[in-house]
């Protein structure tokens, strides 16, 4: 049993046996607790991106970052690039307002409140991510299709031979299988990073609703 559990049926039962903790120092003992998991989540948000910043910059010179740089796709990958930093941006400056929110919470009311924001705004940070990733995979298989010399000859030779149906069935059925793979890494990722911080925040929310019966 959590340690703020015991010490909160302690204060309710009112035994001598142990310290004695008003409403009050044990719900500064929650907002303490849930303050620290928001700051955490805010922190690794900002240590995710500057790690995909970071490979993004260390794969600009291989060889299918120059392959895309050889074709004409600035017109869609630069609006793109520039879109997903600035919802990033949003919601890094989203993730310190809730973690200032809540460091000055004064009621259990309000921190559940804020508890439940903060749950929704990773929920939706998570969303993005593997939308922007898939939508990430579209474009690459646009500009691969209308922009690549040798992928249109290509169509065009299984066109002819009537097997355009084939030709297309496998390159997206690869692409499914590959993005499934990446999507899957990452969920894992976001599981064992933020599903560990919320769990705890969800803790936290349950003890705040137990204080208030």
């Amino acid at each position: 049993m959590d340690e703020l559990e015991l010490l909160k049926k302690d204060w309710k039962k009112g035994e001598d046996n142990y310290p004695k903790l008003t409403y009050n120092e044990i719900y500064k003992m929650i907002l303490k607790k849930s303050s620290s998991i928001v700051k955490w989540i805010f922190i690794i948000s900002l240590l995710e991106f500057a790690f995909w910043t970071g490979i993004s910059f260390l794969l600009k010179d291989n060889k299918n970052a120059k392959h895309f740089d050889e074709l004409e796709s600035d017109f869609l990958l630069i609006p793109f690039t520039i879109l997903g930093y600035v919802v990033l941006a949003y919601f890094f400056y989203l993730f310190y307002k809730n973690y200032r929110r809540i460091s000055v919470t004064d009621s259990a009311k309000v921190l559940m409140e804020n508890i439940l924001k903060t749950r929704r705004t990773v929920k939706q940070y998570v969303a993005f991510n593997l939308i922007f990733m898939i939508a990430s995979a579209v474009i690459a298989l646009y500009i691969e299709f209308s922009q690549n010399e040798d992928v249109i000859s290509k169509v065009e030779l299984a066109s002819a031979n009537g097997e355009a149906f084939t030709f297309y069935a496998k390159i997206i059925g690869l692409t499914i299988v590959t993005l499934g793979g990446a999507i899957l890494v990452l969920l894992g990722f976001y599981w064992l990073i933020y599903g560990i911080l919320l769990k705890r925040l969800n803790n936290n929310y349950r003890e705040l609703k137990k204080l208030e019966v």
